[in-house]
């Protein structure tokens, strides 16, 4: 059975990895590992190792710390359990691409939008 931790590390790589783009065989290459070894990270059948981890965020483009994020200090809890439509929304397919669409704009670009967003959901 799968440590919760791996299991969160997992769906982290995995949605860096989407958010950025890149297929599991495009990570696998830059990390020099098969896709499979990353199917199974990503799932938490199999625990990322130290220096793995590291050349995983190199290639991703995040610190270390980014799996980790939402994590409880005492037994690996996810905080997001507490947090259902944040829990939602990071397992929305619809969400990830508008997520991956919208820093994909340019910065000057991506402001304007999101203040036309802002100003629509207000009159909603």
């Amino acid at each position: 059975m799968p440590h919760p931790v791996d299991v969160h590390v997992g769906k982290r790589i995995r949605h860096r990895r989407w958010l950025v783009g890149m297929t599991q065989q495009q990570l696998a290459e830059s990390v020099g590992i098969k896709f499979q070894q990353i199917q199974k990270y990503e799932t938490g059948a199999n625990r990322v190792s130290a220096s793995r981890l590291w050349d995983i965020a190199e290639s991703l483009d995040v610190e270390i710390s980014f799996f980790f994020e939402g994590l409880d200090q005492d037994g690996g809890v996810e905080r997001e359990k507490s947090d259902p439509a944040r829990a939602d929304l990071m397992g929305d397919k619809e969400a990830l691409d508008l997520v991956r669409s919208y820093y994909a704009i340019p910065e000057n670009q991506r402001r304007r939008l999101f203040d036309l967003a802002r100003v629509l959901s207000e009159v909603a």
